[in-house]
């Protein structure tokens, strides 16, 4: 057996996992581990200069290679500012692999500074929280963290390195992660059971979620969808599920009132739910939103969401991929889905908002290799309305509701995605969790491209508390003036260039598609402050 330091052979253990991008932000336990990262060969360490966008950057990479990313958070302060943006990558089941450094298990009697229980800060928002406590099991569960981010439901896992354990010698050998396949079908009496529940129904309906998308299922989806003629809605649904060209793509349940998804699902007598849960509002129905006599056939790959919140006829816990394809057989679905129907883009006038204009400058300038990360939130649908999501892996839409993704996550799609045309968009209120991602990609040189919907205001709230009002026979009144970002007003031109990033203002529509020319065009990472007032 090699004998090394336990830093130097963790490392070995990261590259044997193909984990050789670290993003992070450093600190004093860290160290030494971050010594051995510039001397190890085939390491990139990428710096953020707050841990909230190191997660942001990680969870846009691992989004789009729809595979793991390496986090690397200074101890519990480290991990308390990044633990937002973890809840985010939970709910949106991505596989970041977080480590954080401790001053080491020999001081564990002394609560001294900085000392706290990291695993049970990060256990509320990962899938698998652990410590090691000898240099003798550090790569064991540096594996066992692995395999557990990466083995369906996906979602983020948490180690904490004690400084002793990694400057302690090791001999372990370092070997891939083993990430158990679930590419699993019912049998056939199951399956029977499920098309049975289903096939004849005279108002069926379709929730789907990410579980297609991680599972590569859309196709598969659009044969049962075609087969049964049943609308299909996006519930937890943040990447490319189903052509949104398709005329049984319905768009997206609310995420924050149930009585939205009540209205949708009351009259159906078949619901296929798969790859979600129902339902993933802030404030969902707590009475059964189904009809009586409805059948309903559940299938992911996560049990505990199966039927957690609703009886359901049919639960399969299978992959959506295989037990799909299955389902589309039996139905008698053509092999392959209907060619997508001729799409047509809404008409552009001069009074259209300025985020469509935006929308009809990127479809007619940035090609089919656009990367669009979004979290325009309340100006989404004039982002999409002439870029409807249609190629898998190309479109990644917030999820979690923590803000400030949008930023830090088109940076790492970009890195993960060099020669991709990558565009992150998001809102005033949003970029300003995370607005110094823009230093690391003006470091790195990374040509992420960047949108700010200025409309001065959090308009989410506004909108959600107009229903809340509505809702509570409240008269509608002033807002509350915490919603407000004006007084002084945020300069994003000017925020942007000291961050090294070339940035303009466009407040009029004939600004627009020059702006976009000039962002497309311009070597490096550059950011449109657009108004949405």
């Amino acid at each position: 057996m090699t004998e090394r330091w336990g830093k130097n052979a963790l490392l070995e253990q990261l590259q044997a996992d193909g984990l050789t991008t670290m993003f992070g932000n450093p600190g004093t336990v860290e160290q030494g581990l971050l010594d051995a990262v510039e001397q190890h060969s085939g390491f990139d360490y990428v710096l953020a200069l707050q841990e909230t966008v190191a997660v942001g950057i990680a969870d846009g990479y691992a989004r789009a290679t729809a595979g793991p990313a390496l986090v690397q958070l200074h101890t519990g302060v480290g991990l308390g500012n990044g633990i937002g943006m973890l809840y985010q990558a939970m709910r949106g089941h991505s596989p970041l692999v977080v480590i954080a450094g401790e001053a080491g298990v020999r001081y564990d009697a002394m609560d001294s500074q900085m000392a706290t229980d990291l695993v049970a800060m990060a256990r509320p928002v990962t899938k698998y929280a652990t410590r090691v406590t000898h240099p003798d099991s550090l790569l064991r569960v540096m594996r066992r963290a692995v395999k557990t981010a990466m083995t369906e439901p996906r979602g983020p896992v948490f180690v904490a390195l004690p400084m002793d354990v990694l400057d302690a010698v090791n001999t372990e050998q370092a070997t891939p992660s083993t990430i158990p396949s679930r590419a699993v079908q019912p049998v056939e009496a199951e399956l029977d059971r499920a098309v049975a529940a289903l096939r004849g129904a005279r108002n069926p309906i379709i929730l789907m979620g990410d579980g297609v998308s991680v599972s590569g299922a859309q196709r598969e989806l659009t044969r049962v969808a075609e087969a049964l003629g049943a609308p299909v809605w996006g519930l937890d649904n943040s990447e490319l599920n189903m052509d949104t060209r398709h005329p049984l793509h319905r768009g997206q349940l609310g995420h924050m009132f149930g009585a939205v998804s009540r209205k949708v699902v009351a009259d159906a007598d078949a619901v296929l739910i798969v790859g979600t849960y129902t339902f993933p509002e802030v404030f969902p129905e707590l009475a059964n939103p189904f009809a009586a006599h409805a059948k309903i056939v559940h299938v992911d790959l996560d049990d505990y969401e199966i039927a957690k919140n609703f009886p359901v006829d049919v639960a399969l816990v299978a992959d959506p991929k295989a037990t799909l394809a299955a389902f589309a057989d039996r139905l008698g679905a053509p092999a392959e889905p209907a060619a997508a129907p001729m799409w047509t883009p809404p008409a552009l006038t001069a009074e259209s908002p300025l985020i469509e204009h935006l929308s009809a400058a990127l479809a007619a300038t940035a090609g089919d290799d656009l990367v669009l990360f979004d979290e325009a939130l309340t100006a989404s649908p004039g982002l999409l309305s002439h870029l409807p999501p249609h190629v898998p892996g190309n479109y990644f839409l917030t999820r979690g509701g923590s803000l400030g993704i949008g930023i830090p996550g088109a940076i790492g799609a970009k890195i993960a995605r060099p020669d991709a045309t990558v565009v992150g968009v998001t809102g005033d209120g949003g970029s300003m969790y995370t607005i110094q991602a823009l230093w690391t990609a003006a470091r790195y040189g990374v040509a992420a491209k960047f949108v700010i919907c200025n409309n001065q205001r959090y308009q989410l709230l506004d909108l959600n508390i107009e229903q809340y009002w509505r809702d509570s026979g409240i008269a509608s009144h002033t807002h509350p003036s915490g919603f407000d970002l004006t007084g002084p007003d945020i300069s994003f031109v000017d925020l942007a260039k000291g961050l090294g990033v070339e940035a303009l203002r466009v407040d009029r529509p004939e600004q627009v598609e020059p702006a976009v020319r000039k962002m497309l065009d311009h070597d490096g990472p550059f950011l449109i402050d657009l108004e949405t007032v």
